[in-house]
């Protein structure tokens, strides 16, 4: 998720931002940062001129409309309170739902899907909060350059070395009263996070990137991922034990014919599958495939890179019995207005590939991309983003968070040939100008599914549909999607 640079008040300072801009601007991209939209993502050239208004559209909804397909009931909104920051990634455990904020986070007892209450709301700005939950623990990232590690800290430049970014780590025993307990500083920050656990730790992945000479804490090259050990007994010693080197060779250098291409220099995500000791990382310009049999020791399997299509490598998600990888592509860094015709069905979508072969000689193999059949207006941003299973047997059914393109829910059973079976989305926030909002998070978590929009708030959504319907049988105790559990 991107921002334009000076348009909106920075979390991280204007000297981080202008140190930049030489590189941005010889590269036709822009990075953006601030306390609505700090975290980073790059936008492509074809982005960089304001949209035309509107063109009526008889297929797209009016502003503010609620649409969504026969199969899907929208149960309940509710709209932001006291942290009025953007809204981010959701996390789940027993009846609650952790939904992070770039202000802080949010916890809701949703014992009733259909009358969301809000248990407590934690003031703690450090965008992008991307957060998960384990146990007793709650995670969250910080990637915006900050005065210290407390929740009152400010913004300062990353250029001054004082400066802090990383994860931070809260008891969340009583959910009315979460507690602050630890954090850990880690290089360029924490974009995401990936929890690996076990038995008596908590091994957390941490992805970030951007690395520039001026800043003290994020030095290029930076080919890798912190690896942050929790004890869950004492998070207080909570510490980095490595920073192992994904790409020895760089990764994708990137093409300069090629403005949308973005250069590897660290990852966006990783999504673990702790049951088949395999993690997935969509990596900027590469998507690997990691043995993580040793979680302190992750080992890359493959590496493929979409030189055609794909402009940047966001998120990853496995199918039930691991043998499918769903790569997202954040072409527009999440700002931009990209499902339209002129963009088409093959970029800003998701990459499907199989993993073939088996021990270390498995192969990840493309075999289509999947986009939302739904054109929307130029002034809504819309590109594919975070999803999750619909733990159905026998199927390979996710549901999928498209930014202003609402949510889709859609089935990869048959790689080649991936189809959309139902939706929600609401009509564009603007019908003059591009306004960024829309869907972030859309997961499912023992029944229903659960939308984070970024500016309109907590959705809660059911579908009931036969191909789906088997799903509901399935009960999970806690849930991280970037932690896939074993369904079987």
């Amino acid at each position: 998720m991107a921002r334009y640079c000076g348009l909106m008040v920075p979390s991280r300072t204007e000297s981080r931002e202008c140190a930049v801009k030489s590189w941005l601007r010889s590269t036709a991209r822009h990075k953006y940062l601030g306390a609505t939209f700090a975290a980073f993502g790059l936008v492509a050239s074809l982005l960089v001129a304001g949209p035309a208004a509107a063109a009526p559209d008889a297929d797209i909804p009016g502003v503010d409309e609620v649409v969504h397909s026969d199969n899907v009931t929208h149960l309940a909104n509710l709209p932001k309170q006291a942290l009025k920051g953007t809204n981010s990634d959701l996390a789940f455990q027993d009846q609650y739902v952790f939904a992070g904020n770039y202000d802080g986070f949010v916890v809701y007892d949703v014992s009733d899907p259909a009358a969301p209450r809000t248990v407590s709301q934690v003031l703690c700005p450090g965008s992008q909060n991307d957060i998960s939950v384990s146990g007793n623990l709650l995670f969250l990232s910080t990637d915006s350059s900050r005065s210290d590690d407390s929740c009152s800290s400010t913004t300062q430049p990353a250029t001054e070395k004082s400066s802090w970014e990383g994860i931070k780590v809260f008891d969340i025993t009583d959910k009315a009263n979460p507690r602050y307990v630890a954090a850990v500083e880690t290089a360029c920050g924490s974009h995401t996070h990936t929890l690996v656990p076990d038995r008596k730790n908590v091994y957390v992945y941490v992805s970030s990137y951007s690395p520039n000479a001026a800043f003290p804490d994020c030095q290029p090259p930076h080919d890798g991922i912190s690896i942050v050990k929790v004890p869950r007994e004492h998070p207080e010693r909570s510490a980095v034990i490595d920073f192992p080197v994904l790409f020895p060779d760089g990764g994708n250098p990137g093409d300069s014919d090629k403005p949308d291409m973005v250069p590897t220099s660290g990852c966006h995500d990783i999504t673990s599958f702790p049951k088949l000791k395999l993690a997935a990382g969509a990596c900027m310009g590469d998507g690997i495939l990691m043995d993580i049999s040793d979680p302190a020791k992750p080992r890359v399997l493959d590496r493929v890179e979409d030189l055609e299509n794909f402009s940047f490598w966001h998120s990853a998600t496995f199918n039930q019995r691991g043998t499918k990888v769903v790569f997202t592509d954040e072409l527009g860094g999440g700002v931009g207005a990209t499902c339209n015709a002129e963009v088409g069905s093959d970029r800003g979508a998701d990459g499907i590939y199989d993993i073939v072969g088996k021990g270390n000689h498995r192969k990840l193999v493309f075999r289509s991309y999947y986009k939302i059949p739904r054109h929307q207006a130029d002034t809504e941003n819309c590109v594919a983003h975070n999803a999750s299973l619909i733990p159905v047997k026998g199927r390979d059914i996710a549901v999928q968070a498209w930014y202003q393109g609402g949510v889709s829910i859609w089935d990869f059973t048959d790689s080649a040939h991936p189809k959309e079976i139902g939706y929600f989305e609401r009509g564009p926030i603007s019908a003059d100008k591009l306004s960024v909002g829309g869907s972030w998070s859309a997961y499912y978590y023992n029944g229903h599914i659960y939308s984070n929009d970024m500016a309109k708030g907590f959705d809660v959504l059911r579908i009931d549909d036969k191909r789906t319907d088997g799903a509901k049988r399935v009960h999970l105790d806690e849930l991280n999607v970037q932690t896939q559990p074993d369904y079987r």
